[in-house]
């Protein structure tokens, strides 16, 4: 199975659109929690990193600044998981990134097929 799981904020762009940050970790990587795999970072951890270290990936000025200016659940986020029971991945997004184009690009940045993952709610990934 290819793909990864991790973690992802949307941080609005000009004209409706989302800039996403990404934290990924490949499935060989990735840590066993019950019957999924998951990312071993958290977003208040990772945020907080970033903010620490003024950087994060592919990360223009206007992004650093953003993250440092606010608290990690301040922009909708989520995480990716892989079901090892289903063999298939569980997205799990703030209901404001659950439009088709911006699944599809969360999708592609974790390397996920069409097919192989389901998007659903969480009250943990509110903002």
């Amino acid at each position: 199975m290819t793909g990864s799981v991790g973690i992802f904020w949307g941080i609005p762009a000009p004209g409706g659109s989302w800039t996403m940050l990404v934290d990924a970790t490949s499935l060989a990587e990735a840590e066993p929690y019950g019957d999924f795999l998951t990312h071993p970072r958290g977003h208040y951890e990772v945020w907080t990193q970033w903010q620490k270290t003024r950087t994060a990936p592919d990360a223009n000025g206007f992004i650093l600044q953003t993250i440092a200016d606010h608290e990690y659940e301040f922009f909708p986020r989520g995480r990716i998981v892989y079901n090892t029971e289903t063999s298939g991945f569980i997205l799990y997004a703030d209901r404001r990134l659950q439009q088709e184009a911006t699944i599809a690009r969360i999708a592609s940045a974790f390397g996920l097929a069409a097919g192989t993952y389901t998007v659903r709610s969480d009250e943990h990934y509110r903002s």
